[in-house]
């Protein structure tokens, strides 16, 4: 970029939305890719050359117009809690940084209206006013942004009873393009396909529209199990109960409890754990299957909604590698798609090709005809070699994975090929986040800005 570019941009959006100083940039050139040591290898030392901070569609359009104009590479970030990459710059340019576009437009009967900027949490409580709340969130419900968890995220917590963003959970997008003049795009129906979890590559989310489901008082409770297969069968009784409304079953191996150190006094030791969100007044039912599967439910928790304290759900999804990181740096994990009605043979084939080295953590959700467990494993890397071992074997045995060891969307090509049709027509300078979505080219084949 030339040297003038901040001025430049403080030109068209005004003073103080172009930001060049170092710390800040650098700050806002990472996420949490460093939860894989093979990220962080190789993009620990990406950073964009400045951030422009989009506070309403104007500075967005005017934005994209420069960097087009000028070539600049730009990369969209909302709270920066994605694990793969999805915020870092391959390639310089610049970050906008979309927290402070962050107006909700519009509560209604089943749907929220808001700007990509507006944090969950914030979303969550003022839905709560009008007697309703998010159908699905990350577990980064307070720092994650709306445009985030769209378009760098998948599930999360309540997609146990909705499922991911792509069943029904979001309603209506708004999109800029980056041309020279950047076009509003109104997107529904299939055609969101092309943007949702795309990482800003098809086109900046501007405005979103999502359901709200009338809320519920929830509680939360912990079933533990000596033993691993008692604790699988007890999560999927509750997780195929349709009359037991929930927002998370989450299942964690041992020693994976054993690193939630805020929930330390209430877990035995060498037990699996289950953590479960359910609707108030569900306990008996939880302790009546607990024990018939040789377990028992310990810790209780009402009001979870209020997020008063620690939450059941700061321990679930990809918050389970977060703690397991800070007690030992070198764990790392994998997505893996384990049979909606073959799992406990799968789990058991794991387990007796791997003992320890490959802990299970389940998370379930809504599949088709019913419920199935996503699994993100957890171990202690080692080699590429080794962790490639692993996801053949896993592969072997009829479990697809998704590697969260790559920012390369179209790694899976026939999954993305409509994203990457969709990212010519929209962004024919390759200036999107480039290097994350582009068949044939790596991060080193995008335009470069002069």
């Amino acid at each position: 970029m030339n040297a003038g570019w901040q001025e430049e941009v403080e030109e068209l959006l005004g003073k103080g939305k172009a930001v060049a100083d170092r710390t800040v940039v650098e700050k806002l050139s990472k996420d949490y890719y460093w939860y894989s040591p093979l990220l962080h290898r190789k993009l620990k030392d990406k950073v964009a050359e400045g951030v422009v901070k989009i506070r309403t569609e104007s500075d967005l359009v005017r934005t994209l117009a420069y960097a087009y104009e000028h070539r600049i590479p730009v990369t969209p970030r909302g709270g920066g809690t994605g694990n793969y990459g999805q915020a870092v710059p391959l390639n310089g340019g610049l970050v906008l940084d979309l927290t402070p576009f962050n107006d909700i437009l519009e509560i209604g009967n089943g749907y929220a209206r808001c700007q990509a900027g507006v944090r969950l949490g914030a979303l969550e409580k003022e839905a709560r006013k009008t007697g309703q709340e998010l159908r699905i969130y990350p577990s980064t419900l307070m720092i994650a942004t709306i445009g985030g968890f769209i378009g760098g995220g998948s599930a999360g917590i309540g997609s146990i009873t909705y499922g991911g963003l792509w069943s029904g959970n979001v309603l209506e997008l708004a999109a800029y393009t980056m041309e020279e003049e950047p076009r509003r795009l109104v997107i529904r129906g299939e055609e969101m396909r092309d943007y949702i979890h795309g990482y800003g590559t098809t086109g900046i989310l501007a405005e979103v529209v999502i359901p709200l489901a009338p809320a519920k008082e929830w509680e939360e409770a912990i079933g533990q199990f000596e033993r691993l297969e008692d604790a699988v069968r007890f999560a999927n009784r509750v997780a195929d109960d349709a009359g037991l409304a929930k927002r998370v079953v989450s299942l964690h191996e041992w020693p994976l409890p054993g690193y939630f150190i805020p929930l330390a006094r209430h877990l035995r030791q060498g037990m699996a754990a289950v953590l479960l969100e359910a609707e108030k007044g569900s306990m008996e039912k939880l302790r009546q299957y607990a024990e018939e599967e040789g377990g028992e439910i310990g810790y209780t928790k009402s009001d979870s909604h209020m997020r008063k304290g620690v939450s059941l759900t700061d321990f679930t999804f990809n918050h389970t590698t977060l703690w397991a990181l800070k007690a030992d740096a070198s764990y790392t994990y994998l997505q893996a798609g384990f049979s909606s009605t073959n799992y406990e043979r799968q789990i058991a084939q794991v387990k007796a090709k791997f003992g320890d080295e490959v802990l299970m953590h389940m998370e379930w959700m809504k599949a088709p005809g019913g419920t199935a467990p996503a699994n993100l494993p957890l171990f202690k890397f080692t080699t590429e070699e080794r962790l490639n071992e692993i996801i053949r074997f896993l592969n072997g045995i009829g479990v697809p994975v998704n590697n969260p060891h790559t920012w390369k969307l179209d790694a899976n090509k026939d999954t993305y090929e409509g994203m990457v049709m969709r990212k010519k027509l929209n962004d024919p300078r390759n200036l999107l986040n480039p290097g994350k979505l582009l068949a044939g080219h790596d991060e080193e084949e995008v335009s470069h800005h002069g």
